[in-house]
């Protein structure tokens, strides 16, 4: 799988962009505010139809633009073994009033999204365009708190499976139905009845997220832990669910022992959830579910997320974004576009070399830089080179 073209209007600071890409390495280099990221997050948007670095989807608009109320596209040519498709997600700006911006100007977006021009939902998008971000904010996938090694394991699931990501966004909505709930239970505004009716929900669809979860962290641990090992000589890496449910460890082996582990998730958490009803009444908030849980990452049995230094950690989160690209090409059978977001400058010269020799594996890396220097000549003689000025791509 790779990206022929990319297509910008109004994105960022990128007023108009026609990029066409090769099927090989990339290198995008230029000083630092150019435009470097931005073309990355664009590229990353049409895989997981979000901005992972913007927390408001007006951030997107180019503020010249949103001022016009005019609005912005994002759209690109994915060439793939099942053949050719144009994937694009576009905004359209909304005036809303005067506000508080250093412009003078408020507005919101409606976002839309299409394949080969037809109409498409943000969650049916997903998946088509497989991609693995590295940036310089992983680390927080070893130091931070659960939601970030959450968001892993939902991004990374989503693209590989439209049921995780139709249950996921389900299961979303019933938490806040069933919290809405909690609370008018505890001011005395809704009668008891009401709550078998969102645990059931709860249950449904939260146990098809714990089992899929189940079944890729067996897969990704192992690929995880092969993957450190070759990048360090600590001790393997391991990957450990945590849940407030008693989940079962072992990894079905057939079909017959699929379903038995459904149903003993099903059971776990419906026996967690009615204990834990006395204390979701009284903080007004669903308390046990994978939206509670986390990921533990252990080296020789010891948390990383406690313990581990800036090495060892800015390690571990390379492995797990190498073992995300690895766990997608064997789930779909087309590798993912790799993006490497300026990740490689504090790496030391052996584990550069391997992150780029595993990375350049795939049909398409691209890499940003403000140095071309620690790519190294025999890295660089077989990419394709570009510079990054103020939003404008030139080849170099």
């Amino acid at each position: 799988m790779y990206l022929s073209h990319l297509s910008l209007t109004n994105f960022r600071n990128i007023r108009q962009l026609e990029w066409d890409l090769p099927a090989s390495p990339i290198v995008l280099v230029g000083a630092n505010a150019q435009g470097k990221t931005s073309l990355l997050e664009a590229i990353y948007l049409l895989a997981i139809a979000r901005s992972f670095r913007a927390d408001n989807e007006r951030e997107v608009v180019n503020w010249e633009a949103a001022a016009e109320t005019s609005h912005a596209m994002v759209s690109g040519i994915v060439e793939r073994k099942a053949g050719r498709e144009r994937v694009a997600i576009g905004y359209q700006c909304v005036p809303s009033g005067q506000g508080s911006s250093d412009q003078g100007f408020s507005f919101s977006v409606r976002k839309h999204a299409s394949v080969s021009h037809a109409r498409r939902t943000a969650s049916e998008l997903v998946g088509l365009v497989n991609a693995v971000l590295f940036s310089a904010d992983d680390l927080q996938l070893v130091y931070g708190p659960p939601a970030g090694r959450r968001r892993y394991l939902d991004v990374l699931l989503s693209q590989g499976s439209s049921t995780y990501i139709w249950s996921l966004q389900r299961y979303q909505r019933v938490v806040h139905q069933r919290n809405q709930l909690l609370r008018m239970l505890r001011e005395g505004r809704a009668g008891h009845e009401e709550l078998s009716f969102w645990d059931e929900e709860l249950v449904k669809e939260g146990s098809v997220i714990l089992v899929h979860r189940l079944r890729a962290l067996a897969v990704l641990s192992q690929l995880a832990g092969e993957i450190h090992s070759e990048l360090t000589d600590e001790s393997t890496l391991n990957m450990a669910y945590k849940s407030a449910l008693p989940l079962p460890t072992a990894c079905p082996q057939d079909e017959h022992a699929e379903v038995e582990q459904a149903a003993a998730v099903r059971e776990l958490f419906t026996s967690a959830l009615e204990r834990s009803h006395p204390r979701e009444l009284a903080t007004g908030s669903t308390m046990v579910g994978p939206h509670r849980d986390d990921l533990r990452l252990l080296v020789g049995q010891v948390d990383m997320g406690t313990y581990a230094s800036r090495g060892q950690a800015r390690t571990i989160a390379l492995s797990l974004r190498l073992a995300e690209a690895a766990y997608l090409s064997s789930l779909r059978g087309d590798g993912p576009i790799v993006l490497l977001d300026d990740v490689l400058s504090e790496l030391d010269a052996q584990r550069r070399a391997q992150v780029l020799r595993r990375a350049s594996s795939y049909e398409q890396v691209i890499i940003t830089t403000t140095d071309l220097e620690p790519l190294g000549r025999e890295f660089l003689d077989k990419a394709a080179c570009f510079r990054v000025v103020a939003g404008h791509v030139m080849p170099l």
